[in-house]
């Protein structure tokens, strides 16, 4: 997950397979692929100016080529 300014972002294409589901303050906005099930962004609730974009989903980003960070969640 890479963390981009709303003003930065531009959904190239997909536009029209996209569901967005939000949780119980429906504050935050979580974008699902109706047709394969991938979350490709969300429009964070504590972060509001910007979107979380699943790498994976970027143009001309290759993966391997990323530095991983593990976190343990449940250590937080």
């Amino acid at each position: 997950m890479v963390y981009a300014e709303q003003a930065d972002f531009t959904l190239i294409e997909g536009k029209e397979n996209l569901s967005c589901y939000q949780f119980n303050s429906t504050v935050a906005e979580h974008y699902f692929c109706k047709v394969c099930g991938i979350y490709p962004f969300h429009k964070p609730r504590t972060l509001p100016s910007k979107y979380g974009i699943n790498a994976g989903c970027l143009e001309g980003v290759n993966l391997l080529d990323l530095e991983v960070k593990i976190v343990n969640g449940a250590a937080r």
